[in-house]
């Protein structure tokens, strides 16, 4: 029960699922209980009515002969009285005399029944269940009728009884329970079924949604579309309304980061004009000026290209093709580094490969870190692209002089530089690894099977 609770709570189909089968269930087994016990009740009201008229006729058919013993003036109409054991019978006793069965059905042959001591009032009927023939249990009812006009003048009081087994009243009632119980048994399945295909159908509008939902989260949308129920549009609705802010705000975001940057840099340069200008009149001065506005501006770089990045990772709907942007960052790194011959490979990849996030994002990352094995390359830089569906790994391989194992997550840090003689800020690689983890994926440094570093660079993927 510990854990079908939250199940049933975090479930809206098998909520009502649930809730569905178990009202029908539970109206099944009523309507069963009651309907079977309004039969039961039924047959028994019919078995003892026919007892009764069984009584009747041996009370209007009773006499007596002219020794005074009982006998009937006209046999009783039913004629399974007459065959043995039928299940039907008769009997007429005196009260009072130590004989019993003095005058009885045919069908009761050589036997006797024998009845409760307690003899009913005059008018009275009483209803007992008594053995009968070959151990079948019988109901019977019973009456006392006093005849006053007898031979010899003296009144007697004679016990009429009329009993049938009761199985002539239980097997209709268990047949009727096994026919209504299959009835119903089927009807419940119909209903089952009925639920199923209801609840089906009625939540098939939430996994369109849920479709939409995906296109929307992957970048094949930027907007939720599709037909849904009345009920569903205004979700619709307002949810499209806070994807349409939220690009907005993102929007917003990057203007102002532009700004911030144009705000900054126009002073960093005026600053650092004139730290140049007066190199000659006072030149540590003017070298302090310089380093620190040269730092500013990495710094400058850094933050804002990070909260540019955070911003857009907020903004559904982005996508990204790997191959023009690969291709065009390959061809600026053989223009930047041509006097050094730098071959640059491209292994092949599906052209529908996508990035799940904006292109200057992509742009960045993967322009470090072809930046840098171009940087470290003796003469070859070898760029891979792989795909899972859910992920894609680019890996940049270079035959340099590689990095220690040791000094890979420190350089990944933001101002480590491998080399102080190579130029560089020491904030690429701390870029790419920060905004590969805002969008969810890593990068990770390893031994290049070209005898320098291999650069594993996992981002969330599209693929069409």
């Amino acid at each position: 029960m510990t854990m079908s609770a939250p199940f049933l709570r975090r479930s809206l189909r098998i909520r009502l699922l649930a809730g569905t089968l178990f009202w029908i269930a539970a109206t099944i087994l009523v309507a069963g209980w009651g309907l079977g016990s309004l039969f039961r009740q039924h047959v028994a009201t019919q078995f003892h009515a026919e007892l009764r008229t069984h009584l009747d006729q041996l009370t209007a058919q009773l006499t007596l002969d002219e020794q005074g013993q009982p006998r009937l003036s006209l046999p009783l109409s039913d004629p399974r009285m007459s065959r043995p054991y039928s299940g039907y019978y008769w009997q007429v006793d005196l009260v009072g005399h130590p004989t019993v069965g003095q005058l009885r059905s045919r069908s009761l042959w050589d036997y006797v029944l024998l009845v409760p001591p307690d003899t009913p009032a005059d008018g009275e009927i009483h209803q007992h269940r008594i053995v009968g023939p070959q151990g079948q249990m019988l109901g019977m009812v019973e009456r006392s009728m006093r005849i006053d006009d007898t031979p010899d003048g003296k009144p007697r009081t004679f016990r009429l009884i009329a009993a049938a087994d009761e199985s002539l009243m239980s097997e209709p009632a268990s047949r009727f329970s096994g026919a209504l119980w299959l009835a119903l048994g089927l009807l419940g399945a119909g209903m089952a079924a009925a639920a199923l295909m209801q609840v089906f159908v009625g939540l098939a509008p939430l996994r369109t949604l849920r479709d939409s939902l995906g296109k929307v989260r992957s970048g094949e949308a930027q907007r939720l579309e599709g037909e849904f129920p009345v009920e569903v549009m205004p979700l619709i609705e307002e949810f499209n309304t806070v994807l349409a802010q939220n690009t907005e705000v993102v929007e917003r975001a990057r203007t102002q980061a532009g700004n911030l940057a144009h705000a900054l840099k126009t002073p960093l340069s005026v600053l650092a004009n004139a730290a140049r200008s007066h190199t000659e009149q006072c030149p540590e001065l003017a070298h302090l000026v310089t380093d620190q506005i040269d730092i500013a501006r990495r710094q400058v770089d850094y933050h804002l290209a990070r909260a540019q990045a955070a911003a857009a990772t907020r903004m559904p709907g982005a996508k990204t093709l790997l191959l023009p942007t690969i291709e065009g960052l390959v061809r600026a790194m053989r223009r930047i580094y041509a006097e050094r011959q730098i071959e640059l490979t491209i292994r092949d990849f599906p052209a529908s490969l996508s990035f799940r996030g904006e292109a200057q994002d992509l742009q960045e990352m993967l322009g470090n870190l072809l930046d840098n094995a171009c940087k470290w390359a003796a003469r070859n830089v070898e760029l891979n692209v792989l795909s899972n569906g859910v992920t894609v790994t680019v890996m940049i391989d270079d035959d340099g002089a590689g990095l220690a194992a040791d000094q890979r997550q420190a350089v990944i840090r933001r101002g480590v530089r491998a080399d102080e003689q190579v130029p560089g800020s020491g904030l690429g690689l701390a870029i790419v690894d920060d905004l590969a983890r805002l969008h969810g994926g890593q990068l990770e440094l390893t031994d290049s099977p070209l005898g320098g570093l291999r650069s594993v660079l996992t981002l969330p993927a599209i693929q069409y």
